[in-house]
């Protein structure tokens, strides 16, 4: 069942969008060389343990251990924080969401560290890009599958493959609502999109083919053919004025 949520209620997800958002720039700019991911793990935890009222979204979650999902390289979504050093050329991808006053914020993104080939620059490009094509189809009326649409066409046109196995979702006072947002989809299809619907929108895009596994620990998607992956995300509204990113700073 699709929940609509109320103006009140939509502005307390801005806020936990908000801090989720200010919380990965925040992370973002110790993603460098030499630096544990599990180090980032715990810079999270200390900045969220410092905030009011606020909590991490992730930990717990279905038994989940970490605060943040922190995915490098070939690994898709659901990484785990540990002792592994990030080194030049890597992209690291960081999930995180925030529970605060009742309600969910869900954000993502990805960074390339140090000097990287141009493909790779290409296609964290366009996997956020894609997320933009996709926020622009979040309006009144439209279909669900216009956003997925605009995201698939704009990664298989750049050569890329979009991740089938994980999508985005509805949001709010679960973190996990209807209804489910693939990546891909006939443009025109799917359920007719209303004000009042809260999206967390998430192109997972890899450079080789699109087929992903799980690893041992249960959690990590990577993909299976070893190629990259990248993954940018955004907490979305819709309005009657269109699609508003909660998000957004």
């Amino acid at each position: 069942m699709i929940l609509l949520k109320s103006t009140a209620e939509i502005e307390k997800i801005r806020t936990a969008s908000r801090y989720a958002i200010e919380t990965l720039f925040y992370l973002k700019e110790f993603v460098k060389e030499g630096v544990k991911t599990i180090e980032l793990e715990s810079l999270c935890e200390s900045r969220i343990n410092k905030l009011k009222n606020v909590k991490p979204a992730f930990k717990g979650y279905n038994g989940y251990p970490f605060c943040l999902c922190i995915s490098v390289n070939d690994e898709v979504v659901h990484g785990m924080p540990d002792e592994r050093i990030i080194k030049e050329g890597d992209i690291v991808s960081l999930d995180f969401g925030i529970f605060y006053n009742g309600f969910y914020g869900d954000v993502a993104l990805s960074k390339s560290v140090g000097k990287v080939p141009l493909i790779v620059e290409k296609l964290l490009a366009i996997t956020e890009e894609s997320l933009y094509k996709g926020i622009d189809e979040a309006k009144e009326g439209n279909r669900l599958h216009d956003i997925s649409y605009a995201v698939q066409s704009n990664v298989e046109d750049a050569g890329f493959s979009v991740v089938r196995d994980f999508v985005g979702h509805g949001i709010g006072k679960s973190l996990h609502e209807d209804p489910q947002i693939p990546n891909f989809g006939e443009k025109g299809t799917g359920i007719r999109l209303k004000k009042g619907m809260v999206l967390a929108i998430e192109p997972m895009v890899n450079m080789g083919e699109k087929e992903v596994v799980i690893k041992q620990n249960g959690w990590t998607a990577a993909t299976k053919d070893g190629s990259l992956s990248a993954h940018f995300e955004h907490t979305v509204a819709i309005t009657e004025n269109g699609p508003d990113i909660l998000s957004k700073i």
